[in-house]
């Protein structure tokens, strides 16, 4: 599979390697340095297309993509204002668009216990409700795409929650988000259930970036000869 990266940092990289030891060929390395080689990729030389760049350059780089019926795999996140004008792009142009907030296996695992454990403690009124998340100072966008996921997984499980905000009280019918840039640190995600007797919590804690990468080059390996829009829940099925 030929392969280019739009985006060519630490993920960039790390999908690379990920990507050449299972055998792939990554054709194009596009970063801000030479923007301009986007237009040179195209559905003749590359079979999909991994875009893991920045919020500010996604959408342009999503919507070349989709306007030139490529395949394409998406890991930014802090652009989704603009997910349904990519999705109308990607079905006018029978391109494929897969996106996901998060593709470790076990982030997605995560969710899964996320959404049963909402569920389950919907009915108990007596627990408030504590999402955090905590990155690297490097990361640009707050709060995680990750962890807007988990806050959509708990309002799809319980009725009482219907919006989330970040890094304010919320009120009875919000979810806060907490989000923290500490250095060099894993990426955390935490949910808690808290009373006045007792508390309850799941935690996810990435300790390298090969989770992620590796779920990319699978979701890229998945994708190559389909068209349409999919996530990971499409895969895991």
């Amino acid at each position: 599979m030929k392969i280019a990266l739009l985006g060519y940092g630490k993920m960039g990289k790390a999908i690379e390697k990920i990507a050449t030891e299972r055998g792939h060929e990554v054709v194009f390395k596009i970063d801000l340095n030479n923007i301009q080689d986007r237009e040179n990729i195209n559905p003749t030389n590359v079979d999909v297309v991994i875009e893991f760049s920045s919020p500010h350059s996604a959408y342009s780089n999503l919507e070349y993509c989709m306007k030139n019926g490529l395949k394409t795999v998406c890991g930014t996140t802090g652009w989704l204002d603009y997910r349904k004008e990519i999705e109308q792009l990607c079905s006018l142009n029978s391109a494929a668009f897969f996106y996901a907030s998060n593709y470790s296996i076990g982030v997605n695992l995560f969710f899964k216990l996320n959404e049963m454990l909402a569920k389950l403690m919907a009915p108990q009124s007596q627990y408030e409700i504590f999402t955090s998340e905590i990155h690297h100072t490097e990361k640009l966008d707050a709060p995680s795409g990750t962890a807007i996921t988990v806050a959509e997984g708990i309002m799809e499980n319980n009725s009482n929650k219907t919006k989330w905000v970040n890094n304010q009280i919320p009120d009875k019918q919000e979810i806060g988000i907490w989000s923290s840039r500490e250095g060099k640190v894993p990426g955390t995600h935490t949910v808690k259930y808290i009373s006045e007797i007792d508390e309850i919590e799941i935690k996810h804690i990435a300790y390298t970036r090969m989770g992620f990468a590796l779920g990319a080059v699978i979701a890229a390996e998945w994708l190559q000869d389909k068209v349409g829009v999919y996530n990971m829940k499409d895969l895991l099925n």
